[in-house]
């Protein structure tokens, strides 16, 4: 069996901090959206598979895209899904906005 490598980065809330501040980071929810609109990480879009369509076709590929879900086991999936479309710094956050929510940041 051969592993697949990875080519997304799993990054701890922590290490995320200098992400979350730049603002040329996109931070995207993967939540559903009664869960991201009861909270969510400053600045982050909300996306599901009804606008990924359009997300794809008017995202910069190059700019870091940290993606994120409830327990950082979903966002792993959505990651590859990304870098499989072309994005080129693709960060899952260990956690998801469970662990978010819980620093004192």
């Amino acid at each position: 069996m051969t592993v697949k490598p990875m080519h997304y980065k799993c990054i701890h809330v922590q290490k995320a901090q200098e992400l979350l501040n730049d603002p040329g980071t996109v931070i995207v929810d993967i939540r559903d959206k009664v869960s991201f609109q009861a909270g969510n990480i400053p600045n982050s879009i909300n996306l599901s598979n009804e606008d990924i369509v359009d997300f794809l076709d008017s995202t910069d590929r190059k700019a870091p895209l940290l993606i994120y879900c409830y327990h950082g086991i979903n966002s792993k999936d959505a990651a590859e899904y990304f870098v499989n479309n072309g994005f080129h710094t693709v960060f899952s956050l260990d956690g998801g906005y469970s662990e978010f929510s819980q620093q004192k940041l």
